[in-house]
Formats: C-alpha cells, sequence, structure tokens
C-alpha cells in the first residue's frame, strides 16, 4: 500500500478544478455563437446539416459543432480580362464586374462548393460566348445588349444555388492594336470628309448668296436705269416744246429787226422820197410799243407765252413730281424687297420668294412700258407742233412778201 502525502493531493485536486473549470470555459464560448445583422451562418452538428443561424445570440452544441458565413448584403465580383473572337474574326479583350446577392444561404451552403468562384467563372465564359456571337462594331456600340444577354446566362444556374445576379457591367472591349489603329485612320479619314463638306456647303451658300445680291443689284440698276430715260424723254420732250414757242415768241421780232435793217440801209440812199409797206409800218408801230409802252398800236405778239392745258397734259407738266414720287416708291420697294430676300437667303431658304432674274426684269419691262411709249409719243408730237410752226412762219413769209 502506497501511500500519498496530503499535499501531494491537495495540488491535484487543484489541478482538476482549474481543468474542469477551463473546460467549462471553452464550452460555453463555443456555444454562443453571435450572428451578425448582415450575416447568415449555417450550423453543421457532427458534419450533419441542422439549420441558419438567424442575427443575434445563438446557443449551439459546443465542441461539435461548426458555422460557415454567408454575407446577405450584395457583392461585387471582378471578371478579369478576356480575350474573344467576335463573328467578324476580329479579336477583342473585356472585362466586367457582376453584382450578386445571395437569395438562400442553404442552398448556397449546399449546392455549391464557393459560389462566389462559381458565379464568377461562369460570368468569364458568358463574357467570352457573348463577345463571339458579335461583330465587332456591335461589341464596342451595344454595351447595354452585351450586359442584358451576359445577366439572363447566368440566371437560370445561379437560381439553383440560391444566388441572384442584379447586374452586369462590362466595363472596356478593346479590339487588338492592328484593330484601333484602322479605326483611328478611318475615324480621322470620315472626320476629312465631313469638314470638306461643311467647307464645300459654305463655299456654296457663300456663291448662292453672292449671286443673289448681285441679281437684285443688277435688278435695281436697270430698274434706275428705265426711269432715267423715262425722265430723260420728257425732258427732251419738253425742251422741245420750249424751243418751239421760244422760236414762235422770236419770230416777229426776228422779222422786226430784219425790216429796221431795210430802214437803215433805205435811209442810207440818195433818195428823198421813200415807199414802205404797209405790213412794214405795222411792225415798227409794234417794235415802237415793246420798247416805249405807247398806244401806238396793241400787239401782244412779243410777250412769253404760257402754256396751255392741252400742251401742259400732253408733256406731263403737272404729274412730274408724281412721277418723281413714284420712282422713290419703286426703289424704295425693292430696296425692302432686297432686304427681305437677303434675310431668307441667310435663313437658308435660298429656294423661296426669290424671283429669277429675267422674271423680275421682264415684269419691269411690262410696267414700263406704256411710260416709255407715252415718253416717245411726246417727243413725236413736241417734234409734229416745231413742224407745223415752222411751217406756218414759212406760210406767213410769203404772203407778208406778196403783199
Amino acid at each position: 500500500m502506497v501511500l500519498v502525502p496530503l499535499q501531494f493531493a491537495g495540488l491535484g485536486a487543484a489541478a482538476v478544478g482549474l481543468l474542469f473549470l477551463a473546460v467549462a470555459i471553452i464550452a460555453v464560448y463555443q456555444a454562443i455563437v453571435i450572428v451578425d445583422a448582415y450575416d447568415k451562418k449555417a450550423l453543421t452538428v457532427f458534419g450533419e446539416y441542422r439549420k441558419l443561424l438567424q442575427p443575434g445570440i445563438n446557443i449551439v452544441p459546443p465542441f461539435v459543432s461548426r458555422t460557415y458565413t454567408f454575407d446577405m448584403r450584395t457583392q461585387t465580383l471582378d471578371v478579369p480580362r478576356q480575350e474573344a473572337i467576335t463573328r467578324d474574326n476580329s479579336p477583342v479583350t473585356a472585362d466586367a464586374v457582376v453584382y450578386i446577392k445571395v437569395m438562400d444561404a442553404k442552398k448556397a451552403f449546399l449546392e455549391v462548393e464557393d459560389y462566389k468562384v462559381a458565379v464568377s467563372n461562369l460570368a468569364q465564359t458568358t463574357l467570352r460566348a457573348v463577345l463571339g456571337d458579335m461583330e465587332l462594331d456591335d461589341t464596342l456600340n451595344k454595351r447595354q445588349e452585351i450586359n442584358a444577354r451576359i445577366r439572363r446566362e447566368l440566371d437560370e444556374p445561379t437560381d439553383e444555388w440560391g444566388i441572384r445576379v442584379e447586374s452586369v457591367e462590362v466595363r472596356e472591349v478593346n479590339p487588338s492594336k492592328d484593330v484601333q489603329q484602322a479605326m483611328e485612320q478611318q475615324t480621322s479619314a470620315e472626320r476629312r470628309r465631313r469638314a470638306m463638306i461643311l467647307e464645300a456647303q459654305g463655299e456654296r451658300r457663300s456663291a448662292i448668296e453672292e449671286a443673289e445680291g448681285e441679281k437684285q443689284s443688277n435688278i435695281i440698276r436697270a430698274q434706275g436705269e428705265k426711269q432715267s430715260q423715262i425722265l430723260e424723254a420728257q425732258g427732251d420732250a419738253i425742251s422741245t416744246v420750249l424751243r418751239a414757242k421760244s422760236a414762235e415768241s422770236m419770230g416777229e421780232r426776228a422779222i422786226i429787226d430784219k425790216g429796221m435793217e431795210t430802214l437803215e440801209r433805205i435811209g442810207q440812199g440818195d433818195s428823198s422820197t421813200f415807199i414802205l409797206p404797209q405790213e412794214l409800218t405795222s411792225l415798227v408801230g409794234r417794235y415802237g410799243k415793246q420798247l416805249t409802252g405807247s398806244d401806238i398800236q396793241e400787239s401782244q405778239g412779243l410777250d412769253s407765252l404760257e402754256f396751255d392745258a392741252e400742251t401742259r397734259e400732253m408733256l406731263g407738266l403737272d404729274d412730274i413730281e408724281d412721277i418723281l414720287g413714284q420712282i422713290d416708291e419703286a426703289a424704295e420697294m425693292d430696296t425692302e424687297a432686297l432686304e427681305q430676300e437677303a434675310a431668307a437667303v441667310k435663313e437658308g431658304n435660298i429656294d423661296g420668294d426669290i424671283a429669277p432674274a429675267d422674271e423680275v426684269i421682264a415684269e419691269a419691262d411690262a410696267e414700263d412700258k406704256s411710260d416709255i411709249k407715252s415718253a416717245d409719243e411726246v417727243v413725236s408730237e413736241s417734234n409734229n407742233g416745231s413742224e407745223s410752226s415752222d411751217g406756218d412762219a414759212a406760210e406767213a413769209e410769203p404772203e407778208a412778201e406778196t403783199e
């Protein structure tokens, strides 16, 4: 029989007590599981799935339990850059971002080993397949279509894993360097083409506006020349009539002067007896009245003659101011019309209300034809009047000589 000292027996009891206390503390620590508000945990006991631990404090069997955490928030997965060949045999590289959310933690725990890796690999293969079914231009321009197709391809398998794909965003799609250089050259050529087209359109618009302005200027100049010709013709007619009236007024004065010269030559002769025609005596008397204002003989032959009503109407003397007013009004109307048409040309309405120059000139000819004809008639009538006056004077002279 071995006797153990009491001292050693006390130490053993203390050690056992300490060991039991440590085991109790560890058991309590493992039995209490705290789950965050945005997480859920799958619980297994002896490797058997039991339940999902909800947020808060949960009691589990110690030492034989294990928990697996699942983040229930939206998570971001980066899809590595992938190389693909488009349908028109152009190599491209692309990467994307996938936004997922765990909807059923039990399926995510039991149906797939690592849902993040699984979704990432599935997104890579889907991205390559989608790019391979599209042409190069579509891969560069139709980003939304690519995103939608990838999301549709990911929805069905991820639903079985309890994962929902919320969004897919393709970040970059880059063609090869050779294709990029060709695209840059194409873009530069397109920009040069547009610049040349714009420059040509600007030159064409400038030429059109310049031609329209020159056309309107020629129209106004032609109308001014026509009106000037009308006034010049009327002035010539008036001058002709004035000369005829002046000749008629100066006719008798010229006869009297000729008679006085004859008297002077008679007076220089040696004879003391002179025989004077009666007409010469009458002319001398009328000449004396004009010089002295005496009442030897009433005569109005030397008075300045006024135009009668018929002559003034024929010459259009009373309508000269109206004609000038009409000319000014026509010039003003043409100027306003030119400004309106120039504004229409600036706004791009090149084929608007602007009439061809030939048509405008033809209309101006039709309007001024009657006026020009009237001026010609005035000149003709004035010439006829002058001829008739000269004829009367010629007839008067033989009668005087006969008497």
